[in-house]
């Protein structure tokens, strides 16, 4: 008997009701607010070859071996042109490797708002 009364149950139709809002229009405002922050990193190493150079006010270089004017020969000498004016020698010398680095880091932000309005009416 208790079986029948359960199938019965099971069996029975089942009515829905209407629902019927309650309003007729309405509005939704939604704001999203996001932040980005990017950050970045560059590396940078410069190479060179080797160099060797020389540059003077009132000096000359002179080869003793009668060869063409190397500095980086011991045959090459330098000597003053007139020792009565003021006289300058540089030489530059620089094996070949890593000539410079150069590391940068920034970090960029943005910063997005997004504003929706949603309007709806029956």
């Amino acid at each position: 008997m208790k079986r029948l009364l359960l199938l019965l149950l099971i069996a029975a139709p089942v009515n829905a009701q209407s629902v019927t809002p309650n309003f007729t229009t309405g509005s939704m405002t939604q704001t999203v607010n996001a932040t980005q922050i990017v950050t970045e990193t560059t590396s940078i190493e410069r190479f060179g070859g080797a160099v060797t150079t020389w540059n003077g006010d009132n000096v000359t270089a002179i080869d003793t071996s009668g060869a063409s004017i190397d500095i980086t020969n011991t045959a090459t000498q330098f000597h003053v042109v007139d020792s009565a004016q003021p006289w300058q020698l540089e030489i530059i010398t620089r094996s070949a490797g890593l000539v410079e680095t150069e590391d940068i880091t920034r970090s960029i932000q943005t910063d997005t708002v997004t504003n929706t309005l949603s309007v709806f009416s029956q």
